[in-house]
């Protein structure tokens, strides 16, 4: 039996949508909402698609007023033009990040680089999907973001005070017709979701990847109590330095995010980071053997993936292959159990559910 089941993606954008809807959310938040999920499913991100989406809302979201359906962003006062600060108001953070790589590719279009900082926002599951975005339409993008809980041990320590906080760039195809590289990870050995896709697979984690609520290393997703940072304590720098814009930007204790506030005053809500440059920029207008500043990326890519090396990948490769497999197919794939799952939310929303006997595999 093949490994996936095909949905169509009108299909998936309408039940996702309504489960949006459903909560609250105007039909233009469900509509990017539903876009970041069926756009994370194409490029094979099993672990921020709809059903990590709509989870992590019904957990830290609309059901607990950890976001805000129909919240207005507020742009608040800057003295620096290529330079944005937005108040979030808790409001969808799919809808947040899209818009947010709308404006600061208008702001880099006029000023070269442009940069926003979001502060009371919501999670925006895959950052990769946004910069992949501008890289596509031309631009070299970077989004940071304080993920919704700390789950991450840092360095030496033992209890977890850090976020997931995954980095994403987004660098535009060095050829016609050839994906962007993108590198996205959240900066923890292994995501949350990941986790959670493990266990409804009944798989195992990788060693090294997590602890138990004693702080003993496990591989049983269903014993995960806290993750561990990816390469030691260069992954920790890297966690940190989402806490650190965090912290500068307006986010509170990486402890009390997504939690109940001991106080009036605090604050639990994740921050953005976002950044988009013009190519233009970038050069220094003196590329050695009268190359094009695209010609030259292209070179400078070419020799790095030979003299043997032709083995070797690009960040963005396998996810640009998977949205291959994904748009031949006709649809957006997904496995049994996921598809039971989305059922499950079919049923609640009393939509008819996808019938695995006759929908087709690939």
């Amino acid at each position: 039996m093949s490994e996936f089941l095909i949905i169509p993606r009108a299909d998936h954008d309408a039940l996702v949508s309504r489960a949006y809807q459903a909560r609250g959310y105007t039909a233009a938040e469900a509509a990017e909402g539903a876009k970041l999920a069926a756009e994370a499913a194409r490029h094979g991100i099993r672990t921020h698609h709809a059903l990590k989406a709509l989870h992590l809302d019904h957990l830290f979201g609309s059901a607990t007023g950890g976001c805000v359906p129909g919240a207005e962003i507020e742009v608040l006062p800057s003295r620096f033009p290529a330079s944005e600060r937005w108040n979030a108001n808790k409001k969808l953070g799919q809808s947040v990040a899209y818009q947010a790589i709308d404006r600061a590719i208008e702001l880099a279009d006029q000023y070269g680089i442009a940069q926003i900082a979001v502060d009371n926002a919501f999670h925006y599951l895959w950052g990769g999907g946004y910069v992949m975005e501008a890289a596509e339409r031309g631009y070299y993008a970077y989004t940071n973001c304080t993920s919704a809980l700390a789950e991450v041990v840092p360095f030496g320590g033992v209890f977890p005070t850090l976020g997931t906080n995954p980095h994403s760039w987004g660098i535009p195809a060095a050829a016609p017709g050839a994906f962007p590289i993108v590198m996205d990870w959240a900066t923890s050995t292994v995501a949350m979701g990941r986790v959670q896709a493990l266990k409804r697979e009944g798989k195992s984690l990788p060693p090294g990847a997590a602890v138990d609520a004693h702080g003993h290393a496990t591989t049983d997703p269903s014993q995960v109590a806290a993750l561990l940072p990816f390469g030691g304590h260069k992954g920790y720098g890297m966690c940190l330095l989402n806490e650190i814009f965090g912290g500068l930007i307006g986010g509170s204790l990486p402890t009390l995010r997504g939690r109940q506030l001991p106080s009036a005053d605090e604050k639990n809500t994740p921050v953005f980071y976002f950044q988009v440059i013009h190519p233009d920029a970038l050069s220094g207008g003196a590329f050695a053997c009268g190359r094009s500043q695209k010609e030259n990326l292209k070179a400078v890519l070419e020799d790095i993936l030979g003299h043997g090396n032709q083995g070797a990948m690009l960040p963005g490769q396998i996810e640009g292959g998977f949205r291959k497999r994904s748009d031949a197919s006709g649809g957006l794939l997904f496995t049994d159990a996921e598809v039971a799952e989305f059922n499950e939310i079919a049923a609640e929303l009393g939509m008819k559910a996808w019938d695995t006997a006759t929908l087709p595999r690939a």
